[in-house]
């Protein structure tokens, strides 16, 4: 028999083929409550031996309670060109590239095959009922090969606390790029098969704390070489007549019920100038003397009458859409991504473009120069995590934040080679600084920088060398339209459980008693660039956070059942 090794780990734990991970005798210690998420890894290896190939399969199996369901994946290896940059800092697993666990691939019937020499490992997801009660349960992992030969079994202790989480306050947003799932797929866009597509990718980012979606009303003019162009994907209908230009919002329309359907609450439309600096129009399509054409792209200036005629038509017809659809109140506007101070006369003709089109609309920019918001150009900037000082110093209100490429010194991010405690504290982050959202570009950008060809997210994980592998995209497209998720989205997944967690403590207590607590259990006062590097940290806080909810729910119930007594007695 070949010489197998098993160990539990927990859901920070990267497992690196080469490199012995560390054992978690109690990988779930902080517990879940009825109707949460979390997970743990099973890691594994067998010794080389004289075989020139292995040929048995290993079959894990978990067991629990009826009430808690399991759900496999392998954790599969990806390759990383670009794992860092030179703006990075002594908080990486790693600078060299090589090979990273990443994708979650599923595995429904739990058989894995070893490789001699190499670590590998399975992702236990583990959901909860909604109606499960409070308890302690035991968890039993077990492998076994063909014959039934059990070759390990471990028990695990699972507290399902009482209490429950409330519903997610953060708006998040991971932008979904709709013709990067067309172009791999290669399906037409807005094809009954690209609808199906789309459905599954936003259902996984519902699922996993995202709930706001970018909409293409015409093709998002992000990350295109000025004179390029991507894949046309444009919901909006446009037609040039002698009296004007006529909208058509059919696929508006379907897009919005489709999003709903997934779970997505809140909308935010693509930017209607061209990235870094509103200079230019977005591609956009119209049908003209019986033909589709395009009437704006990167020859129009964004200041230009024409193209701002074109706005002042269409954007009240869209506002009023979109009150009649009933999702007005529930969605945000782009004006230009990331613009810079030497873009602010452009940017401010196309803000007061913007405003009148819209009146009292709720538009966010992601930007990071104060001076924006000093001079009212900005009513809700997105600011760079590592750019905030002013901003928080000034008081801006409902502020957001977000990460890209560039913050990969000090801050939060979720690049392969950090630690995926750096990925996670986002939540406890968001809570501290009382954000109101949080964005990040790429949810599935499978495209290399500036758009100039496609790629295989399987096999480049870094836009051909120019963004940190894990940067660009959260899912992998799998087969049939079915996406795969990754290690870093379930991280990111467990970081907005963790806010929502805090939240619901600050309801049984109050928000000086939760931001103590934190700070106590740190060791320390958090900032987006100061906090806690021990890989245990967060488990810990969980941990007694969760027991307090628990403690705090038990209270709240028995008061009440002692309030009913009282009532039913006449007491």
């Amino acid at each position: 028999m070949h010489q197998y090794k098993f160990c539990l780990a927990d859901s920070l734990d990267k497992i690196f083929p080469g490199k012995p991970p560390k054992k978690r005798d109690h990988p779930l210690c902080a517990g879940s409550f009825a109707g949460e998420r979390t997970a743990f890894q099973i890691a594994y290896t067998v010794d080389h031996d004289e075989s020139h190939m292995l040929e048995e399969d290993l079959h894990f199996e978990i067991d629990g309670h009826p009430g808690i369901s399991f759900h496999i994946f392998r954790a599969g290896l990806v390759p990383s060109a670009y794992p860092c940059s030179g703006l990075s800092d002594n908080d990486y697993l790693t600078r060299e590239p090589g090979m990273f666990p990443d994708v979650l691939e599923p595995l429904p019937d739990g058989t894995a095959r070893a490789v001699p020499g190499q670590w590998r490992a399975l992702w236990i997801q583990v959901c909860v009922g909604q109606d499960m009660k409070p308890g302690d349960y035991p968890i039993e992992v077990s492998v076994r090969v063909k014959n039934g030969e059990v070759l390990w079994k471990k028990a695990a202790a699972f507290k399902v606390h009482g209490g429950k989480l409330p519903v997610q306050r953060l708006l998040h947003t991971e932008w979904l790029h709709a013709d990067c799932l067309a172009d791999h797929y290669r399906v037409p866009v807005f094809s009954e098969q690209h609808w199906e597509i789309l459905r599954k990718f936003i259902t996984l980012a519902a699922e996993s704390g995202i709930n706001m979606v970018l909409t293409p009303l015409f093709t998002p003019p992000m990350d295109t070489a000025v004179g390029g162009e991507r894949t046309t994907v444009q919901l909006i209908e446009v037609e040039r007549t002698k009296e004007g230009w006529r909208f058509g919002f059919s696929g508006l329309g379907r897009w919005i019920s489709l999003c709903r359907e997934c779970g997505m609450a809140w909308f935010e439309m693509a930017p209607l100038f061209t990235q870094w600096g509103a200079r230019s129009a977005p591609k956009i399509i119209a049908l003209e003397n019986g033909r589709q054409r395009q009437v704006f792209g990167w020859d129009t200036r964004a200041d230009g009458e024409e193209y701002q005629s074109f706005l002042l038509e269409f954007l009240p017809q869209l506002k009023v859409y979109l009150q009649e659809k009933g999702v007005l109140e529930h969605t945000w506007f782009h004006v230009s991504d990331e613009p810079g101070m030497n873009h602010i006369d452009s940017y401010r003709s196309a803000v007061l473009c913007m405003r009148r089109g819209l009146g009292d609309c709720r538009i966010l920019d992601a930007l990071s120069d104060f001076e924006f918001y000093r001079l009212g150009l900005a009513e809700c900037p997105v600011v760079a995590s590592d750019h905030l000082e002013p901003f928080l110093e000034a008081g801006v209100a409902d502020l957001w934040t977000y990460y890209c490429c560039v913050q990969g010194v000090d801050v939060s991010n979720r690049f392969f080679a950090m630690p995926s405690r750096r990925n996670r504290i986002l939540g406890v982050q968001l809570y501290l600084y009382r954000m109101q959202g949080f964005l990040q570009w790429g949810y599935n950008f499978y495209n290399t920088r500036f758009s100039l060809r496609h790629i295989d997210p399987f096999a480049v994980t870094d836009s051909g060398e120019s963004f940190p592998s894990g940067d660009a995209f959260l899912v992998y497209p799998g087969p049939e339209g079915q996406p795969f998720s990754s290690i870093r989205l379930e991280v990111l997944r467990d970081a907005m459980e963790d806010l929502r967690a805090l939240e619901a403590l600050e309801q049984y207590t109050s928000r000086e008693y939760v931001e103590e607590l934190v700070r106590e259990t740190a060791g320390m006062d958090l900032t987006f660039k100061e906090y806690p590097r021990e890989h245990d940290f967060l488990f810990r806080l969980r941990k007694r956070v969760n027991g307090e909810i628990s403690f705090m729910a038990r209270k709240a119930t028995d008061l009440h059942l002692l309030e009913a007594l009282y009532q039913e007695y006449g007491l």
